[in-house]
């Protein structure tokens, strides 16, 4: 069917490039968030003029851009394999790392939260660890997806 299809119809490979693009904005999100977490803490002070810009900041980065995309990834991912079950281990390692991320990206919307109340009891140097999570994460399902090691 695919085959007698026009150059650039494949729905496969317009699924993949939605999933690549939303990956890749999700990442931007995951990797910038915590960076904001980390300014805030270190130089916003409750109630202060800083603080609310953070505020704003965060929840637009959180709402308008990481949780569509996560959406999507997520959505887009079991679109391109549904045979998930049948082998494929790599595949396996990869579907338990991007659950990692969105581990990570619950945590992330908690730590908002906690900061939109004026609650935040982490210091800046929580969040400078806390940012590279994903980072170890996103190498591992590179590699997984490359090199597919198993």
């Amino acid at each position: 069917m695919f085959a007698l299809m026009p150059v650039g119809s494949d729905p496969y490979l317009w699924i993949k490039a939605l999933h690549v693009t939303a990956v890749i904005t999700w990442m931007a999100g995951l990797f910038y968030l915590p960076r904001l977490y980390v300014y805030h803490a270190a130089e916003g002070a409750m109630n202060s003029a800083i603080s609310e810009t953070f505020k704003v900041m965060e929840r637009r980065l959180l709402r308008a851009i990481m949780n569509p995309s996560m959406v999507i990834v997520f959505s887009t991912g079991l679109l391109l394999a549904p045979d998930w079950l049948k082998g494929q281990g790599w595949l396996h390692a990869k579907i338990v790392l991007a659950l990692g991320m969105a581990v990570c990206h619950a945590f992330y919307a908690r730590w908002r939260r906690d900061f939109e109340a004026g609650q935040n009891t982490r210091s800046h140097r929580f969040y400078r660890i806390a940012n590279e999570v994903p980072t170890l994460l996103l190498l591992g399902i590179i590699i997984l997806v490359i090199i597919k090691p198993f």
